[in-house]
């Protein structure tokens, strides 16, 4: 039997991180105000299951009015090469008022967001905002529900929302797609932009292991909700 030198695992240490984003994708998701403009704001608290998607946001700001108003918005997907754009509005609102935990982290009232990021709006199919024409994927939802968080907090109840959103439509750069199938997306040619304790981080050229996951046909995955959108 061969000796095998086993290397001591690292000792972890409790910690109290301000903050726990460790990495999540980047969204620009773009509302209508009540004067018909668009709005557009970076958020990194999202999940997809299927054609629903999970928005976790600060109820203080103007995308979460739009929401709960008209129940629409287009999920803009940037990838690295429009970082740029998205650290442009970063610090940005588009509510008239700022509540006062923005003015502490440098907040300013900016009312058009496609202009100031350098993005341009382009007509949705079937919901009233625009879409970010230079973001490689595109997604066009519609709300089912709205949750609030922390409700047993006495301290955070109200500053939190969750949404449930449900996609209607889906629109793809050919650039990242496998090649003869205009309906699967290449991850080895989709660099999403990553949002990491703060900082835009993209991914690898190359996938770090291969996956037994990926041997599974994405056709199994096929949702009611796919078969909805096709009749919108």
């Amino acid at each position: 039997m061969l000796d095998v030198a086993v290397a001591a695992a690292p000792t972890l240490h409790r910690s109290e991180p301000q903050i726990l984003y460790v990495g999540t994708p980047v969204v620009l998701i773009s509302t209508c105000n009540e004067d018909g403009s668009a709005n557009l704001a970076p958020m990194s608290s999202a999940f997809w299951l299927g054609w629903r998607c999970v928005l976790g946001l600060d109820r203080s700001s103007k995308t979460v009015a739009n929401l709960l108003r008209t129940n629409q918005c287009v999920l803009n997907l940037p990838s690295v090469a429009q970082v740029d754009a998205v650290d442009r509005i970063a610090l940005t609102t588009g509510s008239e008022v700022l509540p006062p935990h923005k003015v502490a982290r440098g907040y300013r009232v900016e009312k058009d967001k496609f202009g100031t990021a350098g993005l341009t709006p382009i007509a949705s199919q079937t919901i009233d905002p625009p879409r970010a024409k230079e973001c490689p994927i595109q997604m066009e939802a519609v709300v089912e529900h709205s949750y609030n968080m922390s409700e047993n907090d006495p301290a955070s109840r109200g500053r939190r929302i969750l949404f449930e959103l449900r996609i209607q439509r889906v629109f793809l750069d050919p650039g990242i797609l496998v090649d003869g199938d205009p309906n699967k997306i290449d991850p080895n040619k989709w660099r999403p932009l990553i949002m990491s304790f703060q900082k835009f981080f993209g991914l690898a050229d190359q996938q770090a292991h291969a996956s037994r996951l990926s041997q599974v046909s994405e056709s199994l995955y096929r949702t009611a909700d796919l078969e909805r959108s096709q009749t919108i």
